[in-house]
């Protein structure tokens, strides 16, 4: 697996802010959707494309475009919503999926709640984004589940990610085509599996379902 953390100014500020307590929801949303494109940039390094030519007012010179099948974007329910139209500014051709996983209390299996997906994507470069990257758990089982679909080349987009969450992916998907692309890689978990020192609940930050 490879492992990109975008180090860019513009990035640890708007992180910076994105941390802080006091930041209301409104300005959260807004600045997850900037974050969200700068990583996109860094993420789609390896986006497919053909060459083609193009003829512009003085000359006939050559080109690309992006390949079919296009690239699919998979935010996961329900705080990978908040990325989405970050990714969309630079990839406002890709398909769009939502996938929603939870894992079942007694059994501890992942559940699959929510699907809109293909039901094949062999030879689709999947983007998946989720904004925190924990403990991992949530992250290998969409993974999984994407190629146990037939997809071969997944990049995985999250702000901020564990020691503990990007160890544990990295020894899951060893030997598969998986890029991790995060804004910062932070110090540890902590006993309740909060990233430190993280930004808090994505989800409850993004749609201001917080005290």
């Amino acid at each position: 697996m490879r492992v990109h953390i975008a180090d860019h100014p513009l990035i640890t500020h708007k992180l910076s802010v994105l941390r802080d307590v006091a930041t209301p929801s409104p300005v959260f949303r807004q600045l997850v959707d900037e974050l969200m494109t700068l990583l996109a940039y860094e993420a789609t390094r390896d986006v497919r494309v053909d060459k083609i030519q193009v003829t512009t007012p003085v000359a006939v010179t050559d080109g690309v475009k992006l390949s079919h099948p296009r690239p699919i974007v998979v935010p996961i329910l329900r705080a990978g919503l908040g990325m989405l139209d970050g990714m969309m500014k630079l990839l406002p051709t890709a398909q769009v999926g939502f996938l929603g996983i939870k894992r079942n209390e007694e059994t501890l299996q992942p559940v699959v709640y929510a699907n809109r997906l293909p039901d094949d994507l062999t030879g689709r470069q999947v983007y998946i984004i989720d904004p925190m990257l924990a403990t991992g758990g949530t992250l290998i089982d969409s993974i999984n589940f994407v190629f146990e679909r037939g997809a071969t080349d997944v990049t995985a987009i999250c702000l901020i990610g564990s020691p503990e969450g990007v160890a544990a992916v990295e020894q899951h998907v060893h030997g598969k085509a998986v890029k991790l692309v995060l804004g910062s890689l932070d110090e540890k978990l902590n006993e309740k599996g909060y990233i430190v020192p993280g930004l808090g609940d994505a989800g409850d930050r993004l749609y201001g379902t917080v005290d």
